[in-house]
Order: C-alpha cells, then sequence, then structure tokens
C-alpha cells in the first residue's frame, strides 16, 4: 500500500526557511506572494493490502518520527 505524507508546521509557529522563500521569490520578480509556508513530503509504500492497518502504521510512525506533534501537524493520504 502506497501512501503520502505531508507535515507542516503549526499555525503560528516561525516559519524562517518559509519567509526566506518569501523573500527570495519577492526579489526574483513574483509578486504578489502573501505569504510561504515550507514542509516536507514522504511518500511511503508498506507491505499488506488492509488500509486500515496501513494508515495505523503510518500515523504511529508519523507520532513516533516522522513530524514532531509539538510543532507540527501532519496528513496522510493513501494513493492505492
Amino acid at each position: 500500500m502506497k501512501a503520502r505524507v505531508t507535515v507542516t508546521l503549526k499555525a503560528g509557529v516561525l516559519d524562517p526557511q518559509g519567509q526566506a522563500i518569501e523573500g527570495s521569490l519577492a526579489s526574483l520578480g513574483f509578486a504578489g506572494v502573501a505569504s510561504v509556508r515550507q514542509g516536507k513530503v514522504f511518500d511511503i509504500e508498506v507491505d499488506g493490502t488492509e488500509e486500515s492497518d496501513a494508515r495505523s502504521q503510518i500515523n504511529n510512525m508519523c507520532e513516533r518520527l516522522l513530524a514532531n506533534t509539538v510543532i507540527e501537524n501532519y496528513a496522510v493520504e493513501i494513493l492505492d
């Protein structure tokens, strides 16, 4: 089963990398960019065919390693 995990900073958490990207876009002439927030994406393939089992396993991965749940949110999308 394939899944995509998207990890982003929670609202209100300072995002200096996003601010740097926003400034760079403006200096490159991209007008109208109001805000940039950066994150990370993980494409994961796990054995098994039961979506509920795969989702549970991936949620556990996120809670234990992939996301810092104090300052980050994550979303799991099953691709199969």
